[in-house]
């Protein structure tokens, strides 16, 4: 019996291999046979046939994290990142594997506590479980992990305090070798822990950021010289700024904006190196603008809005020899704004909106490279204040249509299949600015990363810019491979690797960033058989047996190319000269040389938006009429029949409070719609001051009633009637006489008279404004338009976005009427340019009528028809007819409403050879 407990078999990699084989769907293709090490298995690793790396980033891998794992005692390396259907918990029997030095786990789906004996694997170099839901408090453990250089527990919804050493207690401030501490976007709560730094420590990223930490910063920060980015953002920390902070002579990144930070402006001089400064949204001692900030000659980007600053801005700022980014809005800052000596040889921003600014100074060369807003001080007030520094540009709404980057070969026109996801990082945002500016940066960035990484990249690229909920800006990135025409699956970790701990080296822009990685279909260079349909359809079936690979997917690309070019010749002579032509009412099918010359050519200075469908041009009819062009990428264009019967849809409607489509051009294998131009911009520009045009309580009263008649109309009128889909802000204009439109179809349905209910497959719209039971249900009615509508009453009330922080406006309203009942009392949730003071009437109609829209059920919602009725009634009790007309003219309905409304904004007019 002793011998048989002697020599009793540990399982060997072919059982263990078996087991997780049989526990995961999507496994790579290739795992065939019983021996992984012998068939050499794609992503595993072995030695003397024992199993050292297992390495399975972005396979698409389904199921569970077995316990068996445990029993390969030779495992070094476990990557399963990137596999968002990997869930359940993680086993506790994982910290079993003595020998492991890397557990990365990044964007899966894991739940549940982080074993707390975790810090048993004392050879653990990175610890990095970024992006799943992970709960409960970080394992104190942990602090026993003594060769740990990475630990990155971001993005989960981890609680508590943070750990440090007592006693027999290990904590994290014992992890001295560490360079990165990651630990931004969890539910962390109490203090920064005094303990937590030493002067020994080699830490190099201390990220903090969105939780719920409050206290102070402790003055042992200042006490880790290694530093180079310190995030604390979106927290509630108070007190003063530790002035020793002014001893990390080597960050170069400090974000402490969104907490409640009193004190003085901290003097932040001896930051020889510090590039990208935010102190945003504090509450800091009123005081002159910093004058020892003109001694950061590293400075790309200072931001520090709503802080109190006063005075004028010292000249000697400009003097900085990089500065490209200056927002110091909401402050009170005054005097001339001289930025004639500036010596930085970037394009510069500088948004300075609501201060007391009272004149401003540039050279000739500065008006084109300098991008300056001033709306909201003195210098615009004077009614002859037409300068280019009194707008901001705002491209109008666009169609949402679906951003792709599913294409197989790189920007070099080499044939490959890239590695894609999504990659989220800070930059300093400027509404001015339009969001593909740091597509290049990032893209050059990027590659210099994974050069030095002596990674077989051949090219990146960025695309489909957008600001997601917390502040950051979200990319999707295409990253092909060079010398085949794939990438393995430990190439596919190290990119996630670099992708996750980048820092973007472009001073405009601030990493470290985030990366979610999609699956990875191609490891042997073929699609799996899910995806063959999709990318090469049955063109191999068709192709020559004998040719290669290559050269049958480059003769079939050649192929659809043909066949695409000849349906799109086909289908325009069929838009021209059918009998499938549409009745259009009123709508025009315009020539591609009208639309050129219309827009100067497409110039730069006419356009005015873009997005996943293409871009926005603004253009003028020889007839004098503005006109907004949306025209679709070549790669996104619809077949013809589709762009005909959406073209028929949108020419059924008319009405004063829809923006009305003029017209569609179908030509040359362009496919582009045509819409009136309204000058004013969004409701959502006006209601973040982004537009510089105030709305009182009975303008924002009159903007519901228009909104609400407009999709009322849709519903009702229309013959077939039409879910908007994307009822938002957004998508209601304001033309010059502040009059509100419906905009933007790109998501619309039409509803069937007999049946009001439409099966969905996908839920489409905007997060914040997304009805909770289509959501649920993929039922869609019109209600869901209805909901999408009390948001917006909400948005006219607070002023707020929907979803801000992670915070919904619908349910942020909810709790605070259950918790304070009265509506007055509800000053942080109320927006004060509406003139709280004097209670203004029917605000308390409006709420109420605002949390009907946005009721769970839809059938406890009113109609749109009954919302208009109810508005109606609100606008009689506040003294003002709902049927009466506004005036011609923007400048009559100032002339008409000066004590009523500010002057607003001129637009500036279109200059077209």
């Amino acid at each position: 019996m002793e011998f048989f407990l002697l020599f009793c078999p540990i399982p060997d990699a072919v059982t263990v291999m078996s087991i997780l084989k049989d526990a995961w769907q999507n496994t790579p293709r290739n795992w065939v046979g019983a021996d992984p090490c012998g068939g050499k298995w794609e992503g595993i690793s072995c030695y003397n046939s024992r199993v050292t790396s297992i390495t399975l980033a972005a396979v698409g891998l389904t199921g569970e994290l077995s316990g068996d794992i445990s029993s390969l005692s030779e495992l070094e390396v476990l990557d399963l990142s990137y596999n968002t259907g990997l869930s359940g918990t993680l086993p506790a029997s994982i910290v079993n594997l003595k020998k492991l030095k890397n557990l990365k786990l990044v964007g899966c789906s894991f739940y549940g506590p982080i074993p707390e004996l975790i810090g048993s694997l004392q050879l653990l170099e990175s610890l990095d479980l970024n992006s799943n839901r992970f709960t409960g408090p970080i394992p104190h453990s942990i602090g026993n992990l003594s060769k740990l250089f990475l630990l990155d527990l971001s993005n989960n919804m981890l609680d508590g305090a943070i750990p440090v050493s007592s006693g027999t207690t290990s904590g994290l401030d014992m992890l001295v070798n560490a360079n990165h501490f990651h630990l931004g976007g969890n539910q962390l709560s109490g203090t920064i822990p005094k303990e937590l730094f030493r002067s020994n420590m080699t830490l190099i990223h201390v990220l903090l950021h969105d939780n719920n930490l409050t206290g102070s910063i402790p003055s042992t920060l200042g006490l880790v010289q290694t530093l180079e980015a310190v995030r604390f953002e979106g927290n509630s920390l108070t007190g003063p700024v530790p002035p020793n902070l002014n001893n990390l002579t080597t960050v170069k990144t400090l974000i402490l904006s969104n907490n409640k930070f009193t004190g003085p402006v901290p003097n932040l001089t001896g930051m020889a190196y510090l590039s990208y400064l935010d102190l945003s949204n504090n509450i800091f001692d009123a005081s002159d603008f910093p004058s020892s900030f003109s001694n950061l000659r590293a400075l790309t980007t200072l931001m520090m809005e709503n802080t109190g600053l006063e005075g004028p801005i010292p000249p000697t700022l400009f003097d900085l020899p990089s500065l490209q980014t200056l927002i110091l809005r909401n402050n009170q800052l005054n005097g001339t704004l001289d930025i004639a000596r500036s010596s930085s040889s970037q394009r510069e921003a500088i948004d300075m909106r609501n201060n007391l600014i009272s004149s401003y100074s540039e050279t000739p060369e500065q008006r084109n490279n300098v991008d300056v807003i001033l709306v909201g001080n003195p210098v615009c007030e004077r009614t002859e204040a037409t300068e280019h520094y009194c707008t901001v540009h705002q491209a109008i709404s666009s169609f949402l249509l679906p951003c792709t980057s599913d294409q197989i070969s790189s920007p070099n026109s080499k044939f490959s299949y890239p590695y894609t996801g999504v990659l989220f990082f800070r930059p300093p945002f400027l509404e001015s600015r339009n969001a593909t500016y740091y597509q290049r940066p990032v893209e050059e960035s990027l590659m210099r990363s994974f050069k030095n990484s002596s990674l077989p990249v051949d090219s990146v690229y960025v695309n489909c810019p957008t600001n997601d909920s917390l502040g950051n800006l979200e990319s999707n990135v295409s990253v092909f491979p060079s010398g085949q025409n794939h990438f393995n699956t430990t190439t596919i970790s190290k990119i996630g690797f670099v992708l996750n701990r980048q820092t973007i080296e472009n001073p405009d822009i601030f990493g470290p960033s985030q990366f979610k990685g999609a699956a990875y279909p191609y490891f042997d260079g073929n699609p799996t058989e899910s995806n063959k349909l999709s990318i090469i359809g049955s063109i191999i079936g068709a192709a020559a047996g004998g040719a290669s690979f290559l050269l049958i997917l480059l003769l079939a690309g050649v192929y659809a190319y043909r066949q695409k070019k000849s349906r799109e010749r086909a289908t325009y002579l069929d838009l021209k000269n059918s009998d499938r032509v549409p009745q259009l009412k009123g709508a025009r099918c315009f020539s591609f040389d009208e639309i050129t010359k219309s827009t100067n050519n497409f110039s730069e200075a006419n356009h005015i938006g873009s997005g996943g469908y293409g871009m926005v041009y603004r253009g003028m009819l020889r007839t004098g009429q503005l006109i907004a062009i949306k025209r679709c990428r070549q790669g996104s264009v619809q077949g013809g029949l589709e762009f005909n019967a959406e073209i028929e849809v949108l020419s059924r409607v008319h009405h004063k409070n829809v923006v009305n489509l003029v017209g569609f051009c179908f030509e040359r294998g362009e496919q582009m719609l045509i819409y009136e131009f309204v000058r004013n911009g969004s409701l959502r520009d006006s209601l973040s001051g982004l537009s510089g045009i105030w709305l009182d309580w009975r303008r924002r009263l009159k903007v519901a009633l228009d909104a609400a008649r407009g999709l009322a109309y849709l519903h009702e009128l229309v013959n077939p009637r039409i879910i908007h889909r994307d009822v938002k802000s957004a998508n209601i204009l304001l033309d010059e006489c502040l009059n509100a439109k419906v905009g933007d179809f790109g998501l619309s349905k039409p509803m069937d008279n007999s049946e009001l209910i439409l099966a969905s497959t996908q839920v489409k719209g905007t997060m914040g404004y997304i009805d909770p039971e289509y959501q649920e249900t993929l039922l869609l009615t019109e209600k869901s338009d209805v909901y999408g509508f009390g948001v917006v009453l909400l948005e006219l009330v607070s002023g707020r976005k929907p979803l801000e922080r992670g915070k919904y406006l619908v349910a942020e309203v909810s709790r605070s009427l259950d918790r304070k009942k009265d509506l007055y009392s509800l000053h942080e949730l109320l927006d004060p340019s509406i003139g709280l003071d004097t209670k203004p009437k029917g605000l308390d109609k409006i709420v109420d009528l605002a949390m009907k829209c946005v009721q769970e059920k839809g059938s406890d919602r009113p109609t749109m028809g009954e919302v208009v009725k109810e508005i109606e009634n609100i606008l009689h009790l506040a003294g003002l007819n709902p049927n009466a007309e506004a005036e011609s003219t923007s400048a009559s309905f100032e002339e008409a409403s000066q004590d009523e409304f500010p002057p607003s904004l001129k637009e500036e007019e279109l200059s077209l050879s």
